[in-house]
């Protein structure tokens, strides 16, 4: 079995950040959030995984990913040249999947429990199509399945209007590679009425053709960060299953550390109170600061004199002498925040190469 991980897309949700870093490449409790989707399809079992992109994005994706042997993996990158929707995606990947079943798992979904249980399923009962399925109160915005009086699905609705259950489509897929004949001849899928060729017509052309398409329920929790604030809860989430501390630096005897706490290597931890769940990456530097809950603090960055609570900083910020404490923010890659004059608060949503003077 083979999988297939998008990196495309224009992130549009997440800008100003997104205007010159793609989203999948953003830390999300200090992993990028590409890596989630990776770890969760090699932890059930794949390791043959396409990584698809977009024109202009392979070698920006190389030097993060390269070959995928990081998680003991093995990366074939695809080129989808148009954004012609998802099913196009995995389109475009026929060849890499010479025959074989896949799983087609968006790059920017995290399922905390794994997939393992899925991929079981669908190997062993080798059914044409496997849709997963998880309970969502504002599934009238995401694509719902549709079952008959036996429980069997015979119908995919992208965005019902009124739908019959809470049940919703995440971002994960699976396909025998019949799945490509409905790309070719004279019943062919078409674009929607937005010209993308959605989702939910793969699996409705296998219904039509009376392959058998399951449904299966994911286990745990589904994470979507498309958003600036699903981003911050999804950090929030992911940091309060934080089970223990690891510290790979320690602070000096000034610094108090309470909660659960993760600390990378070569930073250096000064005369600063740090309260978790956070995480805090490599090659960074506190000093004569307050680190509180449910803040990721990535590579690289440097604090002094500044309060900072619920925020994801990316590489190489430095926040200095900030009299406000920074809540809720997310802050761009080489962010510069140098206070000035007393102030009481801030709340910062700063894109990458940013220079705030306060």
């Amino acid at each position: 079995m083979k999988g297939v991980i998008p990196i495309g897309g224009r992130g549009t949700r997440m800008r100003p950040i997104t205007l010159s870093t793609n989203k999948h490449f953003i830390p999300i409790a200090n992993k990028l959030l590409i890596e989630y989707p990776i770890e969760t399809v090699v932890s059930a079992g794949i390791t043959d995984i396409a990584i698809t992109y977009n024109p202009g994005q392979l070698e920006f994706a190389k030097a993060f990913l390269g070959d995928g042997s990081k998680w003991g993996a093995r990366f074939t990158y695809v080129l989808q040249e148009n954004p012609k929707g998802l099913a196009n995606i995995f389109e475009v990947c026929e060849d890499f999947v010479n025959g074989d079943q896949f799983v087609f798992h968006l790059g920017d979904n995290i399922f905390t429990e794994g997939i393992k249980p899925l991929v079981d399923y669908f190997v062993k009962e080798k059914p044409k199509g496997l849709v997963s399925i998880v309970h969502h109160k504002e599934n009238t915005r995401m694509g719902v399945p549709y079952f008959d009086e036996k429980g069997r699905l015979y119908k995919y609705v992208e965005k019902p209007k009124d739908p019959p259950h809470d049940f919703a489509i995440p971002g994960l897929y699976f396909f025998d590679s019949i799945v490509f004949e409905c790309f070719k001849g004279k019943d062919q899928i078409q674009p929607s009425p937005r010209g993308e060729y959605e989702i939910s017509a793969p699996y409705q052309w296998l219904i039509d053709h009376k392959y058998q398409v399951d449904t299966m329920e994911i286990k745990g929790k589904w994470l979507d960060p498309g958003k600036f604030d699903d981003w911050l809860a999804t950090n929030k989430y992911l940091l309060d299953l934080m089970k223990e501390t690891r510290m790979e630096s320690q602070p000096d005897s000034t610094s108090k550390i309470k909660g659960q706490i993760q600390v990378g290597k070569n930073t250096k931890i000064t005369n600063s109170t740090i309260q978790g769940p956070v995480i805090i990456g490599d090659n960074v530097t506190i000093t004569n600061s307050t680190i509180r809950p449910h803040t990721s603090i990535y590579h690289n960055c440097t604090i002094e004199k500044t309060s900072i609570e619920n925020s994801v900083l990316m590489e190489k910020v430095s926040l200095k002498n900030l009299i406000k404490p920074v809540h809720n923010s997310i802050i761009g890659t080489e962010a510069s925040i140098h206070n000035h004059e007393p102030s009481t608060h801030l709340s910062l949503f700063v894109s990458e190469l940013s220079h705030i003077e306060l």
